[in-house]
C-alpha cells in the first residue's frame, strides 16, 4: 500500500499520479504499485511538486509495518532507536505562539488586516 499526500502543488502533478494511483481525496493517492514504480513516482514528485509540499507513506517490514518520506516539510522523520519520529523544527512552534497584537507585514491586504486586527 502506498500513499501521497499533496499540498500546493501543481495540477498537472496530481494528474501525472492518478495514471498510477488513485486520487481518493483532492491531492491525496493511494494505490499499491511496485517499489521500482513507487520509487520512480516519488522522483517525479520532487521534481516537480515545485513550491508545494508533499508525503510519502508505504508498507515496509520493520517494526512500525510502514515508512515514509517528505519534501518540502517543516516535520521531517527522524529515526529514533529503530523507530521513525516526526521532528518538529523550532521556528514552526513559535510561529503559533506570536501575539495577535503585533503589527501585520507589508503587503497585507487592507481586507486582510480588518478581519485579523479590526479596525484601527
Amino acid at each position: 500500500m502506498t500513499v501521497i499526500v499533496l499540498t500546493n502543488c501543481p495540477v498537472g502533478l496530481r494528474g501525472f499520479l492518478t495514471r498510477w494511483l488513485l486520487e481518493i481525496s483532492p491531492g491525496v493517492f493511494l494505490g499499491a504499485p511496485s517499489t521500482r514504480v513507487r520509487e520512480a513516482l516519488w522522483n517525479e514528485v520532487r521534481q516537480y511538486a515545485g513550491q508545494g509540499r508533499a508525503l510519502l507513506a508505504y508498507q515496509t517490514n520493520n517494526e512500525q509495518g510502514y515508512t515514509f518520506e517528505t519534501h518540502d516539510h517543516s516535520w521531517h522523520p527522524t529515526d529514533h532507536e529503530g523507530l521513525t519520529l516526526i521532528h518538529r523544527s523550532a521556528p514552526h512552534t513559535q510561529r503559533a505562539a506570536q501575539r495577535p497584537t503585533e503589527v501585520p507585514r507589508q503587503g497585507w491586504s487592507k481586507a486582510s488586516k480588518r478581519r485579523k486586527f479590526g479596525d484601527r
